[in-house]
């Protein structure tokens, strides 16, 4: 082959991949522009990155930033991350120690000394892993009363902590997803940088990589330029859901897709760590005796845990993610590293992951690659919905009383109103509990996570405490005062 038929041959060769890419972005354009588009002028939306190959191949914002305002959705719109945010904590925390500021091994009470003795040691490495054993802030918060719209910070929850007497589990021996781990890792950062999250961040991470848009925040006042509000849909009309948590590091990073994109290219070329510190912070956690960190089994295939990300195959593509939820902001970043893919997806909206996206999104971009899922035989819904009718012979009336918790300084007084128990708290609606055994029982509220509880008595049989449980507390006592 001569040179011109050669160059000829080139030409047509690189024309024609151009011509395919262009055909398969404009395909892939028309895919998520269908996902999203019950998103108007009119609702909420999300806003979406897509990383391929090292670039970004596409970007674009759907629905409304501010509703109010008629601010529409862009690359640029600034959304909360929610615990997304985690993986920058826990990549500060790695920075540190390639600094020799810290060791994963060291003792968390060499930095933060005012924790409880607990009996084992919680190591850095537990709080990275969700495997401390530690009770989770927001459940120990929502059980003392507060509301999911009051502020708290980081300083507050540490003196919570303080108070607690008591681990879910014995650290280092199983997986709990507890959001006080972060916020310690946060304050590990501030004590031996002598900066706060959000300075150190920004900049150890944050300028060098040019995301000029991100941001821990501790103050929910702050004014910040671009920011989405987060909306519910209730009774035909969408709501503020506010947010006013003012704490950092397990959540509150505020960010957009087009500085994700740039997160998400430093894996494949680092600018911000090296191979080997990303490599080890890509790889999955492990328990005290060797095993891996399990977070969960679906559908037979296992999600590893690995410092604020989890680990796992969809449709048997190797996957890292983590998805964020907090006030109405709903998530998402997704990287299939063997696949030099990320998907970046934020949005204001409740109920936005009903409309799948993120899944549907990876599916088109690899869909050469998918193995399909298994799925679990499905329950029999008749079957599974009959309740048997239970007579129980304790009366209610046993349980009534005043309880008192002095881990979190607050009491729940219990009635019977009619044929129910309530559940009564000074800031908190009432809670009509249901009843589950004979002393046994469950509820929830506005502004109250669900929980399980059960009533304990004494030799004597008279009812003296009572122990509660919710996703982030097990076996909290209260004791009756009256």
């Amino acid at each position: 082959m001569n040179i011109s038929k050669l160059f000829l041959f080139v030409c047509f060769f690189v024309l024609s991949n151009s011509a395919l890419s262009q055909t398969n972005e404009i395909a892939a354009a028309r895919k998520i522009d269908s996902l999203f588009a019950s998103y108007n002028e009119k609702t909420p939306g999300v806003a979406v990155a897509i990383v391929k190959d090292g670039k970004i191949v596409f970007k674009k914002g759907y629905g409304m930033a501010d509703l109010d305002h008629d601010i529409p959705i862009t690359p640029q719109t600034v959304f909360n991350l929610a615990s997304v945010s985690k993986q920058f904590t826990a990549f500060a925390v790695y920075l540190l120690e390639s600094e020799g500021k810290v060791s994963l091994e060291d003792d968390v009470r060499k930095y933060i000394p005012e924790l409880p003795v607990y009996g084992k040691i919680i190591k850095i490495k537990h709080l990275l892993a969700h495997i401390s054993g530690l009770r989770d802030h927001g459940a120990l918060l929502s059980l003392a009363g507060w509301r999911l719209d009051d502020v708290f910070t980081n300083e507050q929850i540490l003196k919570l902590l303080a108070a607690q007497k008591k681990t879910n589990v014995e650290s280092g021996t199983a997986f709990g997803y507890s959001n006080t781990n972060y916020i310690l890792l946060a304050e590990i950062v501030r004590r031996t940088s002598g900066k706060m999250l959000a300075e150190y961040t920004s900049e150890k991470i944050f300028k060098p990589l040019g995301m000029t848009n991100t941001q821990f925040c501790d103050n929910a006042e702050k004014i910040v330029k671009n920011k989405a509000e987060s909306y519910e849909f209730d009774k035909g009309a969408y709501y503020h859901k506010i947010l006013t948590s003012s704490n950092v590091g397990s959540s509150n990073l505020l960010s957009t897709v087009e500085d994700l994109s740039k997160w998400a290219l430093n894996f494949e070329n680092p600018i911000v760590g090296n191979t080997k510190l990303i490599k080890a912070f890509n790889e999955a956690s492990h328990l005290d005796n060797g095993q891996k960190v399990v977070m969960r089994i679906i559908d037979g295939d296992t999600i590893f845990q690995a410092k604020g990300q989890n680990l796992w195959k969809h449709k048997g593509i190797s996957t890292i993610s983590h998805g964020g939820h907090t006030a109405a902001f709903r998530t998402y970043l997704g990287r299939f590293p063997d696949q030099h893919l990320s998907i970046i997806q934020l949005s204001n909206d409740e109920d936005n992951e009903r409309l799948g996206g993120r899944w549907d999104i990876a599916d088109f971009y690899i869909k050469d690659k998918l193995q399909e899922r298994k799925g679990t035989n499905p329950v029999n819904a008749t079957n599974a919905n009959i309740k048997p009718i239970v007579n129980y012979t304790t009366s209610l009336k046993e349980f009534e009383g005043e309880y008192f918790n002095d881990e979190l300084r607050t009491s729940y007084t219990f009635e019977m109103n009619g044929e129910k128990l309530t559940m009564k708290h000074i800031r908190l609606g009432d809670i009509e509990l249901k009843r589950i055994g004979e002393s046994k029982f469950y509820g929830s509220g506005d502004h109250v996570f669900r929980f399980e509880m059960e009533f304990l008595r004494n030799s004597t049989g008279v009812v003296t405490e009572f122990v509660i449980s919710n996703f982030g507390v097990k076996d909290l006592k209260f004791a009756r005062q009256k």
